[in-house]
């Protein structure tokens, strides 16, 4: 029986397990040595991004920490003199100014944005490949640019600085980063849900709005928080269409305060409690960013666990 089995041929299965395993063991140390070479890199190139992000949020907790109460959080600000240096007030009426921009910039550019994803997503047109361009020229476009647009044809045209011409920028800078999240969210919908909503007989529309959409609702509400995030900050854009108020505003049609302009104005002020105000005020900034990112993070998480 033994002499039978010998003069069978080979399993070319075995012998090329034995092969591949032969190879993979002759390798093994070159690929470990590759691995922590990439490894190593790619951990220095975190700490890179990391360490500079940590002292900056150190510099703003340790000047401006002390800044933040209750106080200077809900007080107009008040103009120092040389008797009474830190009577600065407080920027209660920057943060009213600034949800009032953002959230008027949000309404215009959430359902323009989202609009045009779903359009490139369902198209291959050459209007929807050059929209898509246009879309990646817009994001990468340095933000005063949009500001000095904003200046020309709403600040002239209506003689006025106004709160509405710096959401009409700050819209402009939003819509590219929500339409390319958009996009990239509803293309990433399995293509079986669409033919199954269309095999039942209902529109492409239809589809799109209750089947597509829904799915690819987390995505889209993480690209719309960072868009958010990111013209929150923004300073260029309101440079020269804002104006400035000291008061609480809430129409946008008026001159209004923010938190980047107060940061900008303190910044090159002639007292040190300006100074300190201004590094108060970007603490503020970057905690508020930070809450926006987590909000999207968690949302996005939920909302992807309801679904499954």
């Amino acid at each position: 029986m033994t002499d039978v089995l010998a003069q069978l041929p080979p399993d070319p299965l075995l012998e090329r397990r034995r092969l591949v395993q032969s190879i993979a063991t002759k390798t093994q140390r070159r690929r470990a040595v590759r691995s922590s070479l990439f490894i190593g890199l790619l951990s220095a190139c975190l700490a890179m991004a990391i360490v500079p992000l940590f002292f900056v949020i150190y510099a703003l907790i340790v000047r401006g920490g002390h800044v933040l109460t209750w106080v200077f959080i809900t007080k107009v600000p008040v103009q120092p003199t040389l008797f009474e240096q830190d009577q600065i007030g407080g920027i209660g009426n920057a943060i009213l100014g600034s949800l009032v921009v953002d959230l008027v910039a949000a309404l215009i550019a959430v359902p323009l944005g989202v609009i045009l994803g779903l359009y490139l997503s369902e198209t291959e047109t050459r209007w929807a490949n050059g929209l898509r361009r246009a879309a990646e020229i817009m994001t990468g476009l340095p933000s005063i640019l949009l500001g000095i647009f904003a200046y020309i044809y709403i600040v002239t045209t209506m003689q006025s600085f106004s709160g509405f011409a710096a959401s009409i920028a700050l819209a402009m800078l939003m819509t590219p980063v929500i339409t390319k999240a958009a996009e990239t969210a509803l293309r990433s919908v399995p293509r079986t849900l669409t033919e199954a909503g269309l095999a039942l007989g209902a529109r492409q529309s239809k589809v799109s709005l209750r089947v597509v959409l829904p799915v690819a609702t987390p995505g889209i509400i993480t690209g719309v928080l960072l868009a958010l995030a990111r013209a929150i900050g923004e300073t260029a854009p309101l440079l020269f269409v804002i104006g400035a108020s000291i008061n609480y505003e809430w129409n946008p049609f008026h001159q209004m305060a923010a938190l980047p302009m107060m940061t900008f104005t303190y910044s090159s002020a002639a007292y040190d409690s300006q100074h300190a105000a201004a590094w108060g005020i970007g603490l503020m900034l970057v905690i508020i960013v930070l809450v926006l990112n987590a909000s999207a993070r968690l949302i996005a998480a939920f909302m992807r666990r309801e679904r499954h």
